[in-house]
């Protein structure tokens, strides 16, 4: 089994390359680990290893992370479903967060930022296969919410996120990741105010280099780095 230092250096090449294959930077692309279920002695090593951000599922689990590990500095990310009733603790916790997919939720987020004079940085999650089982909206109602969310003063919208319908084939998610771009260029048109379109999330251990080559500016990693969860 290979070390997160092995591992997390032959990620780095993998990310490169597939940034070289497209032209661009890699310097763009945003590596965020994703730490669900794996204690903070090993998000730790992680750190150490030069990881910058942090991606959690769970409210509880991240913060007892994030107590645990506040002697190092990390710019954490909530990824997962979020709740209205969780909202507080993840203004406080999360510099950013993700899985915004209802105007309701981002009112609440925004109620909670002003409480502690913050502005939130969100994505917006779309649902982009339709899938009854998993979070996100409608793309068809995509601009209504932003528009909406747009005028909210202590929330600030930075892009898009989407978990794709799940494949074997990297080749078959690509129109997704395809797609999202395509929402993504639509919606810079609109030129909302308040609305920055510069982060695109999506990519994980096995599609990431595909979710780069059309656009991908945040991967969400965890197996690559800390091998299978239990």
């Amino acid at each position: 089994m290979n070390s997160i230092k092995e591992n997390l250096f032959e990620l780095q090449k993998k990310i490169q390359q597939a940034a070289n294959l497209c032209q661009r930077d890699y310097k763009e692309i945003k590596l965020v680990a994703v730490t669900k279920t794996f204690h903070a002695d090993i998000v730790r090593k992680a750190l150490n290893c030069g990881v910058k951000c942090l991606g959690e599922n769970y409210i509880q689990e991240a913060r007892e992370k994030i107590e645990n590990l506040s002697d190092l500095q990390a710019s954490w990310h909530f990824i997962g479903h979020l709740q209205k009733n969780k909202a507080k603790y993840a203004v406080k916790l999360f510099d950013l967060i993700h899985s915004v997919d209802s105007f309701k939720l981002a009112q609440t987020l925004d109620k909670e930022a002003q409480k502690i004079n913050k502005i939130q940085d969100i994505l917006i999650q779309i649902n982009i296969g339709n899938e009854k089982t998993k979070s996100g909206i409608c793309k068809n109602d995509i601009f209504d919410l932003i528009f909406n969310i747009s005028k909210l003063s202590n929330i600030k919208i930075n892009g898009l996120m989407i978990v794709p319908p799940y494949y074997n084939n990297p080749e078959k998610v690509r129109p997704f990741f395809q797609e999202l771009n395509s929402l993504k260029q639509e919606i810079v048109k609109k030129d909302f105010p308040n609305v920055l379109m510069n982060e695109l999330s999506m990519g994980m251990t096995g599609d990431f280099e595909c979710a780069i080559q059309e656009g991908a500016t945040l991967i969400r990693i965890g197996t690559a780095i800390f091998g299978q969860r239990k």
